[in-house]
C-alpha cells in the first residue's frame, strides 16, 4: 500500500490539470506528471501505470471536445487507430526487455531537428496541404512506430504525432492537434490495460489526477478551438523546448 499525504494528493491534482492543458494543446504533459509521481516517493512501475490511468482522463476529453467541433472524422481513422493500439500494446510487453536509454538518446536527436525545423519553417501547420504519403500506408508506418514508443517510454508521443500529421497529411496545426488526441488515446489505453494486468495502478491517485487532466484538457481544447494557428504554433514550440530541455538533462548532465 502506498499513502500519500493529502498535500500531495493536491499537487498531483494540479500537476495533472497543468498537464491536461498543455497536452490537450501541444502533447508533452507526460513532463510534467511523471515527474509529479515520482517526486511523491512511488516506484518506477507504479508511476508508468498510474500515468497511463491519468492520461486516459486527458486524452478521452480533448479528443470529444475535438471530435464534437469537427476537427476529425474518429470513423475515418480507424486504421490509425488500429495500428496505434497494436504498437502500444508490442511496447508495454517489452518495456521490461530492452533498456530506455537507446531511446532517449535517438529521442534527443529527433526533439532538437524538429524544433530547428519548426522554428525555421515559419507557414508550418499553416494552412491544409495534400497528404504526402498514402494515407493508410501513414496508418500502419507510424501507427505502430509511435504507438511502440509510447508503450515504451511516452514523453513526447504528442509531438511527433503532431509533426507527423502536418509534414506528411497535410493537416493544419490545429486538426494535427485534433487527430493527435485520438490516436494519444488509443495508444494510453492499451497501455493501461496492460499496466492493470500487472496490477501496477494506483487508483485513487490516477482517478484524483484524472480529474484534474480532464479540467486541463477541457480548457485547453477550449483555446485551440478559439485561438488562431499563431498561437498553437508558438504553445508548441515552448513545449517542445521544455521536452528538449527536461531529456537533455535527464540523460547527459544528471
Amino acid at each position: 500500500m502506498h499513502t500519500l499525504e493529502f498535500y500531495q494528493y493536491v499537487a498531483l491534482f494540479l500537476a495533472a490539470l497543468v498537464a491536461g492543458f498543455v497536452d490537450a494543446i501541444a502533447g508533452g504533459g507526460g513532463i510534467i506528471t511523471i515527474p509529479a509521481l515520482m517526486a511523491v516517493g512511488l516506484p518506477p512501475h507504479l508511476v508508468l501505470g498510474t500515468n497511463k490511468l491519468q492520461a486516459c482522463f486527458g486524452s478521452a476529453m480533448a479528443t470529444w471536445r475535438y471530435a464534437g467541433q469537427g476537427l476529425m472524422e474518429v470513423r475515418k481513422m480507424g486504421l490509425v487507430i488500429v495500428c496505434t493500439a497494436v504498437g502500444a500494446a508490442m511496447g508495454t510487453f517489452t518495456i521490461q526487455h530492452i533498456s530506455q536509454e537507446i531511446l532517449r538518446h535517438i529521442m534527443v536527436i529527433l526533439l532538437l531537428g524538429l524544433f530547428v525545423y519548426t522554428c525555421l519553417a515559419r507557414d508550418f501547420g499553416g494552412t491544409h496541404k495534400p497528404h504526402r504519403i498514402p494515407p493508410h500506408v501513414f496508418a500502419v508506418l507510424f501507427g505502430l512506430l509511435l504507438g511502440f514508443y509510447d508503450g515504451f517510454f511516452g514523453p513526447g508521443t504528442g509531438t511527433f504525432w503532431t509533426v507527423a500529421f502536418v509534414l506528411l497529411q497535410g493537416l493544419d496545426l490545429r486538426r494535427a492537434t485534433g487527430h493527435t488526441k485520438v490516436v494519444n488515446f488509443a495508444s494510453n489505453l492499451v497501455a493501461l490495460l496492460f499496466f492493470l494486468a500487472a496490477g501496477q495502478v494506483l487508483w485513487l491517485v490516477g482517478l484524483l489526477m484524472g480529474a484534474g487532466q480532464a479540467l486541463g484538457a477541457f480548457i485547453g481544447a477550449h483555446l485551440v478551438l478559439n485561438r488562431g494557428i499563431r498561437f498553437i504554433r508558438v504553445f508548441f514550440l515552448c513545449v517542445v523546448a521544455l521536452t528538449l530541455a527536461r531529456l537533455l538533462y535527464t540523460t547527459y548532465l544528471r
